[in-house]
C-alpha cells in the first residue's frame, strides 16, 4: 500500500506533534528543522510517548517501532520534494515564514498544497508573499497536537476554494474535527474565547469577586477550568500576546481590549505554572489551597462572561465567519466548554442573554457591551439557533 507524505517544517513541540498524528493516521513524514539538536530532541520524545502508549495498550510495540520509522527527520529542504502537502510550524515571524515558503516552492511540485499553522499572523498576508498563492492555506492545530481535536481550516483571499474539502478530509483520516472558518483576526477560538478571559479580569480589577471566585463559578457551570487556572496553564505572556494581537488586528475594539492585570503579571514574571507563579502560587500544589469566599450568588459571574462568549459566537455567525455547527463544534473540541455558544443561548433563551448584555452596556455606557445585532433580531423574533449537523 502507497502510503501518502506530508512536509512538516519545524520539529519543535507544536511540529512534531503534528508529524506523530499524521504518522498514527498511516501517512509518511519529514520532518525538516535547521537544528539537528531539536531533531533529535524530536524523536528523543516521540519514543517516549509511544514507549507509554505500548504500556497503556494503546498500541503494539510493532505499531511503535513503525510508527517511528514512517517520520524521516532531516535539516535538508530538498527532501519535501515528494510531498503532497507541507506544513510550516515555526516562529510566529512573518519574515521568517516568508523566507521558508519562498525557498519550499523551489523544491516541491506545483501539485503540493503548502498550509501555516500560525495562530495570530494573517494566512491572507502570508499567502501573499507565494508565487502561487492559490494552493496556500492555513491548518491551525492546538497544542498539544496528538491530544487536541480541533484543525482550524483556514482558507486565505487567494485560495482556492477547491482545495478546503481535501484538507478537511485530510484532517479527519488523522483523526481531527477540522473546522473551517474565514481568515479573520484569532480565527474562531481565539476570537470566541476573549470574554471568557477579558471578562473574568474586568470582574477582578473592579474588585467584584477573587480569582477564586471567578474560577469557582465557572466551574460550577461545566467549564472544566476557570479563567485564571486556564491563564496560568496558557502561560499568561502566551495568552497576554493573543489579547493584544487581536485587539490590535480589530482596530482596538473595546469588546478585546486587555487588562492591566494580566499585563503587570507579565511584568512581574508571574506567567503562570511555568514560573512557579500566576494568579496562583505552584509550590507543589496544583493551585491555590485556600477555600474560595462562600460567595451568596455565583449566577451574575456565569451570566456576566457567558453572554458576552455568546454575543461574540452570534457576531461571528452573522459574519459569515464559520457556520453554526463549526462555530460549535470549534469551542467544545477545541477548549473543551461544556457545551457550544449557541447552544448555550437556546437554553437561556436569546433575549434573557439580550437582557444580560444590555443591563452590562447600561451600568458602563460602553461599546465593549454592545449585543450583536443579530441577537437583537432573534430575541424580536422569538427565535433559536439552529445548531444540528446536517
Amino acid at each position: 500500500m502507497t502510503h501518502s507524505t506530508v512536509g512538516i517544517i519545524g520539529a519543535g513541540a507544536m511540529g512534531s506533534g503534528i508529524a506523530q498524528v499524521a504518522a498514527q493516521a498511516g501517512w509518511n513524514v519529514v520532518l525538516m528543522d535547521q537544528s539537528n539538536d531539536v531533531l533529535t530532541h524530536s524523536s528523543a520524545a516521540l519514543a517516549k510517548v509511544c514507549n507509554r502508549l505500548v504500556e497503556k495498550g494503546r498500541i503494539t510495540a510493532d505499531e511503535s517501532v513503525a510508527l517511528q520509522l514512517r517520520i524521516d527527520r532531516t535539516t535538508e529542504i530538498q527532501k519535501l520534494s515528494s510531498c503532497i502537502l507541507v506544513i510550516e510550524a515555526i516562529v510566529e515571524n512573518v519574515t521568517v515564514k516568508q523566507k521558508v515558503f519562498a525557498s519550499l516552492e523551489n523544491v516541491v511540485s506545483n501539485a503540493c498544497l503548502i498550509a501555516t499553522n500560525t495562530s495570530s499572523l494573517s494566512v491572507t498576508g502570508l499567502a501573499s508573499s507565494l508565487q502561487h498563492p492559490e494552493r496556500f492555506l492555513g491548518l491551525h492545530f492546538f497544542n498539544p497536537a496528538p491530544l487536541m481535536q480541533l484543525v482550524e481550516v483556514v482558507p486565505a483571499m487567494q485560495t482556492d476554494l477547491r482545495h478546503v474539502p481535501r484538507c478537511i478530509e485530510w484532517m479527519g483520516q488523522w483523526g481531527k474535527t477540522p473546522v473551517q472558518t474565514k481568515d479573520t483576526p484569532g480565527f474562531i477560538v481565539n476570537r470566541l474565547a476573549r470574554p471568557f478571559y477579558g471578562e473574568a479580569l474586568r470582574i477582578v480589577e473592579e474588585e467584584l469577586a477573587t480569582t477564586l471566585e471567578v474560577d469557582a463559578a465557572m466551574k460550577a457551570i461545566g467549564f472544566r477550568m476557570g479563567p485564571f487556572e486556564l491563564m496560568d496553564l496558557i502561560g499568561n505572556d502566551i495568552n497576554y500576546a493573543v489579547t493584544v494581537s487581536v485587539f490590535e488586528a480589530f482596530y482596538f475594539d473595546p469588546r478585546y481590549r486587555p487588562s492591566l492585570i494580566q499585563k503587570q503579571h507579565v511584568e512581574a514574571g508571574w506567567l503562570g505554572r511555568k514560573s512557579g507563579r500566576g494568579y496562583y502560587r505552584y509550590d507543589g500544589a496544583p493551585v491555590a489551597s485556600s477555600a474560595p469566599n462562600a460567595m451568596k450568588d455565583p449566577e451574575w459571574i456565569q451570566h456576566r462572561i457567558v453572554s458576552m462568549l455568546i454575543n461574540e459566537a452570534v457576531d461571528a455567525l452573522s459574519l459569515g465567519i464559520a457556520t453554526a455547527v463549526d462555530l460549535e463544534l470549534a469551542m467544545t473540541r477545541g477548549v473543551n466548554y461544556p457545551k457550544g455558544l449557541l447552544a448555550w443561548a437556546n437554553e437561556w433563551g436569546v433575549e434573557t442573554v439580550l437582557e444580560h448584555l444590555q443591563g452590562l452596556q447600561e451600568r458602563y455606557g460602553e461599546d465593549r457591551y454592545r449585543p450583536a445585532p443579530l441577537l437583537r433580531d432573534m430575541a424580536a423574533n422569538n427565535q433559536s439557533f439552529n445548531v444540528e449537523q446536517e
